[in-house]
């Protein structure tokens, strides 16, 4: 063989080789990658079932001082959290030491402020379990329950990014009333046996309070985040204009997400898979009522999109919101660990997780089973929808390798 047809042929075999290495060592750490997202899955689902239990393991400190410890840039509390019970006790069950009217928003709320100084928010009970909200899918009061099985959803689906959200039942004139501020108390009244209030907010009003059951009411309680972490609001880009008749941008422009994606923060870092994480989560849960959202501050872009306010879900078992998905349809991108985690709660597995982590709850059962039963269809849906990205333009341009390291020290 002469020297010219040696070179050659050396160079395609050099060539084969390093291809054949890139893709053995591809193959590897997508493997690896799998492997590991299916081991937390394994974990999540041994660790469901929260029992409410007083007792720390970390004696010298308070679950407030624990809880805020947990809060990093990309997750509000740990995969692994051994005193989520003890905090989540303290939280249905400490002495509230002030009330007052909620912060600024469009729903009724109010802020409790527990032993400890650790502040809440609490959202009274509106409707029934079985009540189905008609209307648009944004319509009607916030759920309190709602805000707790949207907590639960976002352990199941390892975002860990909402806040600590638990049940808890309010003596109205014996753990509300004494401590109350003016301004809260200004605004409760008696109907028939029943005590209620109606706070301050935008669309509170005298003609439509919160009544409890006789003195006692059901509610939520939201854990406020660290001080330390001030958030920073954004309009979400696609967001809903509100005003009959006219569109937003996105619900007519096919090529719309090719223009998000020129515009900080979702031209680089985690924000619009983020985004798109959140779409699925919201689609799950109903809510389509997220037209802004929030961030840690001065953070660039890279902290996480924060669940807050899922209050406006669970309203409709029936009614399945698609505009919801538009992030994951019209950018067709989503994170391989969140993929990964959807198709592990395929066939039937979602609703009996969310199940059996809201049993612990003090106002458990937390919601009825045609909302349990559409989680799992809806489900469905977004896993169709990730098939017809990957129908059209790969598995490699749709599922996107973005796992970012999370430190809590």
């Amino acid at each position: 063989m002469k020297l010219k047809q040696r070179v050659v042929l050396l160079a395609i075999l050099l060539v084969i080789f390093i291809f054949t290495k890139v893709f053995l060592i591809d193959n590897l750490d997508t493997s690896a990658a799998n492997r590991e997202d299916q081991r937390a899955f394994h974990r999540m689902m041994a660790s469901l079932h929260v029992e409410l239990d007083p007792r720390l393991d970390h004696t010298l400190q308070s679950p407030w001082e624990i809880a805020a410890q947990w809060v990093v840039p990309r997750e509000v509390y740990p995969e692994e959290t051994p005193e989520l019970g003890a905090v989540m006790h303290a939280m249905t069950t400490k002495k509230i030491i002030k009330a007052d009217v909620g912060y600024k928003g469009t729903q009724l709320k109010a802020l409790l402020i527990l032993e400890g100084g650790q502040k809440v928010v609490f959202k009274p009970k509106r409707y029934a379990r079985d009540y189905v909200v008609e209307g648009e899918p944004y319509a009607g009061y916030d759920r309190h329950n709602a805000e707790v099985a949207a907590f639960h959803l976002d352990r199941i689906l390892g975002f860990r990014r909402a806040p600590l959200v638990v049940g808890r039942f309010v003596n109205l004139r014996t753990e509300i009333k004494p401590v109350a501020t003016e301004q809260l108390l200004g605004t409760f009244m008696t109907v028939g046996n029943n005590t209620c209030f109606y706070g301050k907010c935008y669309y509170c009003r005298e003609t439509e309070p919160a009544c409890a059951d006789g003195d006692i009411m059901e509610g939520s309680v939201t854990l406020w985040l660290p001080d330390v972490w001030p958030l920073q609001k954004h309009r979400h880009p696609w967001g809903r204009t509100y005003r009959e008749g006219k569109l937003a941008r996105w619900e007519y422009d096919e090529s719309y997400c090719d223009a998000v994606k020129k515009t900080s923060p979702y031209d680089s870092g985690p924000r619009l898979l983020d985004i798109i994480d959140t779409a699925i989560f919201d689609y799950l849960i109903g809510n389509a009522d997220r037209h802004h959202y929030e961030s840690f501050q001065d953070d660039e872009g890279a902290s996480m999109l924060i669940l807050l306010d899922n209050a406006k879900s669970f309203g409709n078992p029936a009614l399945d919101e698609r505009s919801i998905l538009a992030p994951l349809y019209q950018c067709c991108i989503i994170r391989v660990s969140t993929w990964n985690r959807l198709n592990y709660l395929k066939n039937g597995v979602l609703k009996s997780a969310l199940k059996t982590a809201m049993s612990h709850d003090p106002i458990s059962p937390v919601l009825s089973d045609p909302h349990l039963d559409a989680l799992d269809q809806r489900l469905l849906g977004i896993l169709a929808t990730v098939k017809q990205c990957t129908d059209q333009f790969g598995p490699d341009v749709v599922l996107v390798e973005d796992r970012m390291t999370l430190s809590h020290l």
